[in-house]
């Protein structure tokens, strides 16, 4: 069982600095996708101040399906170009949404949702799919949360999908 460690006091760079220290530890060892998407979902979930969903969707025959995530039920379905999440998908780049009523075609899954950060997860140059996170706060996500998402989404793509590929040979 991993017990999650105090993070309340940490903002920042030191706050994503302990993400990816409490992120590599949880899923060291695990291979399995699902299980450690759910795993980071929870670990941000719980960390991450004033954010009401975080999750990933899944690219499946080039469209994103809901996958692990917290928070209130979700669009299960989105099309790739389609909202932030599909849009960050498709260009294959961060995208943060301080406003999520002003932007054009955003899927409104959650009323309280007011802001929005999509990173989209790349493995060996093929889109696996996006982290999602949402807050009921405008202007909630910064450049540092996108460099800290980015960071995080590395690791679970080098302790996930990397780690299959080294011990696949």
């Amino acid at each position: 069982m991993h017990t999650l460690s105090s993070a309340n006091a940490l903002h920042g760079a030191d706050l994503y600095d302990h993400l990816q220290k409490e992120l590599t530890s949880l899923l060291h060892g695990e291979q399995d996708a699902i299980a450690n998407l759910a795993n980071c979902s929870s670990l941000l979930y719980h960390t991450l101040q004033r954010v009401n969903w975080v999750g990933f969707y899944i690219n499946r025959s080039g469209e994103l399906v809901l996958g692990p995530f917290q928070g209130k039920p979700a669009c299960i379905r989105i099309p790739l170009g389609r909202g932030v999440c599909g849009t960050a998908a498709q260009r294959r780049e961060t995208i943060i949404v301080a406003d999520v009523d002003a932007f054009p075609g955003h899927i409104a899954c959650d009323a309280a949702s007011r802001s929005e950060i999509v990173v989209p997860i790349v493995v060996d140059g093929e889109l696996f799919g996006v982290l999602d996170v949402d807050s009921p706060v405008v202007g909630r996500f910064t450049e540092e949360d996108r460099t800290g998402l980015e960071q995080l989404v590395a690791i679970v793509v080098r302790e996930t999908f990397l780690a299959q590929s080294a011990a696949a040979r």
